[in-house]
């Protein structure tokens, strides 16, 4: 009997293909091998910050391997994302993003990434309650009702910063506008931790902020906070009022944070990070921390999680559509 030799190349690629599922088993298995990035779309110091740098060192602590924060801001925490989305899919490689990335398709309309199709759900990293804040030189009232009072005495004075066009701060600004029938002035800035700088030095009036990125100054009095807008009062801070309870019940607005991997990252390896991310959620040290400026501990992973993302993408839809909030 003859038999045919193959060629080299095509005798390299079978060895090939025999090794890559073994190759691939090793990577998950031995996942993490080498340090993790955590891609933060916004400058540093803003919310986002405030919970992936816990996040990051309780992982480290856990896995025994660097996770790195990498800050890439701009256009609303898009530049990010569309980062993130282009990484490799190895499981090195993460977006810890926002609900500014469930808004951005209604404000943007020619994104280079889609949040739903180029991005894998991995978990939902805190949930924050919006709490309106305000500098307490520029903006002399102690409640809601008097903040009010003020900006309809006063139409067009008062300005509030957002961490850019298209983010959450920028949608709960114009949805508190519509809902209040009042006008303030938007004014964004390239991420919360400038946006959150100006307001505590006074070159903006107020903000529209996430909790989370706001809980230390409230706590130190340099900014003043009128409200969250959640349904309860928030986990560290009984002595704010809710919207609802300070006399605008119909405006409610959270701040949360969530983690995406590259589509394609092996499932084995997003499984364990989701594995990892709960026990992380659990530890003493993060409960401790996420209350401390307001969050709620979460519990909604992989599909759950993309489900949620999908709401909110068409909640956030309606809200650009009916308030008319543009990219200023």
């Amino acid at each position: 009997m003859i038999r045919k030799k193959w060629p080299y190349s095509m005798a390299c690629a079978a060895a090939l293909a025999l090794a890559a599922p073994f190759a691939i088993a090793q990577g998950v298995a031995g996942w993490p091998a080498r340090p993790v990035t955590i891609i933060v779309p916004f400058p540093a110091g803003g919310g986002t910050d405030a919970f992936a740098r816990p996040l990051t060192a309780q992982l480290t602590k856990q896995l025994g391997k660097q996770f790195l924060v990498e800050n890439k801001g701009g256009a609303g925490g898009t530049l990010g994302a569309a980062l993130a989305a282009r990484a490799t899919p190895d499981g090195y490689t993460y977006l810890l993003g926002a609900v500014h990335h469930t808004i951005a398709p209604a404000m943007y309309p020619k994104l280079d990434y889609n949040i739903e199709t180029d991005l894998v759900p991995v978990a939902l990293v805190s949930l924050v309650p919006q709490v309106i804040v305000v500098h307490p030189g520029k903006v002399p009232v102690d409640d809601l009702k008097g903040f009010l009072d003020f900006v309809r005495k006063n139409p067009g004075k008062l300005n509030y910063a957002s961490a850019g066009n298209g983010t959450s701060h920028h949608l709960a600004g114009e949805l508190f506008k519509l809902q209040t029938k009042t006008f303030i002035t938007h004014i964004p800035y390239r991420g919360a931790g400038p946006a959150l700088q100006d307001l505590i030095s006074g070159q903006v009036d107020l903000m529209f902020d996430g909790l989370g990125s706001s809980a230390a100054h409230i706590k130190n009095g340099r900014i003043r906070a009128l409200a969250v807008a959640g349904p309860k009062r928030a986990p560290g801070f009984p002595n704010i009022p809710t919207t609802a309870e300070a006399g605008v019940p119909g405006y409610q607005v959270s701040t949360w944070y969530g983690l995406w991997a590259p589509k394609g990252t092996p499932k084995e390896i997003i499984d364990k990070m989701i594995a990892e991310l709960t026990k992380a959620f659990n530890s003493p040290e993060l409960k401790e921390a996420w209350t401390s400026i307001g969050s709620e501990t979460p519990a909604l992973t992989g599909d759950a999680f993309g489900k949620f993302v999908s709401s909110e993408i068409k909640r956030w839809a309606e809200v650009a559509r009916d308030s008319g909030a543009k990219l200023d």
